[in-house]
């Protein structure tokens, strides 16, 4: 199947150009703000529009930091002002991530709350948020799949070799946003240990980007890190599940030990 091209500018007003995948970003924030509303739990309406502002400016501080540190180390050493360069393009999840934690470390303490309690409260509604900038990657057409024969692959016109590659970007959408967002919908029904959430979080996506990276093209100046197969992406993601693990080990232990009643 092959793509039609479309244009990366959704509508313009005079100078100003609107991009889909600015759009993507607004929807993803949009939806988080819809379903952490209606469980507000111990958190005010102000609380969540300020954690939803400072958590989207940590997010895109984070992403475009991380990408030129992950990712893209040699034009940061050659040009470091082109870490302000945004127009460029280039975010980093893993550096996003990092920008929103310490937003909600800041807001935590301003508030009163523990980190974790801020953090397994907006966990569960994080995924869809993912999924839908994933489209915005596939309506750019950009973080092109690795090259397949199956059935369902798709021809991408921004591919200057023109070969049939995995959606993986859809992939993503699907295993970050619905299959990430479903699991941890379900897991913070019931009442969990303070940074349970949290934990199963961190292990989800990492597992899921694991994954759905399998499918997906590494960056053309990176090339893959390990065995000729596995990406940048695929290692940033393995602390994350390290990391899970041991939180979610430390919150069940310490309701063990306590002999406390789960809440």
């Amino acid at each position: 199947m092959i793509l039609p091209e479309i244009d990366p500018i959704a509508f313009q007003i005079g100078p100003l150009a609107i991009r889909w995948y600015g759009i993507t970003w607004v929807v993803a924030f949009g939806l988080i703000y819809f379903l952490a509303s209606r469980n507000l739990s111990k958190f005010s309406k102000e609380q969540l529009e300020n954690l939803m502002f400072y958590g989207l400016l940590g997010a895109v501080i984070g992403g475009r930091t991380g990408y030129m540190f992950f990712y893209n180390t040699g034009q940061l050493m050659a040009d470091p002002l082109s870490l302000f360069y945004f127009w460029q393009g280039g975010m980093s999840f893993h550096g996003g991530l990092l920008g929103v934690l310490i937003s909600c470390f800041l807001l935590s303490k301003q508030w009163g709350f523990k980190f974790f309690e801020v953090m397994d409260f907006i966990a569960p509604y994080v995924p869809i948020g993912l999924g839908t900038v994933r489209i915005g990657n596939f309506l750019n057409s950009e973080l092109l799949g690795r090259p397949t024969e199956v059935s369902w692959g798709v021809v991408f016109p921004s591919d200057p070799l023109g070969l049939v590659r995995h959606a993986s970007q859809l992939y993503q959408a699907v295993g970050e946003g619905i299959v990430l967002l479903l699991f941890m919908l379900w897991y913070s029904k019931k009442p969990r240990p303070r940074m349970a959430v949290s934990s199963m979080f961190l292990i989800g996506y990492g597992v899921i980007r694991s994954f759905t990276e399998a499918f997906r093209e590494p960056d053309a100046h990176i090339g893959f890190d390990l065995f000729e197969s596995i990406s940048r992406g695929q290692i940033l993601s393995i602390p994350m599940i390290v990391i899970g693990l041991m939180l979610l080990f430390y919150s069940y232990r310490k309701v063990v030990k306590k002999d406390e009643t789960i809440s």
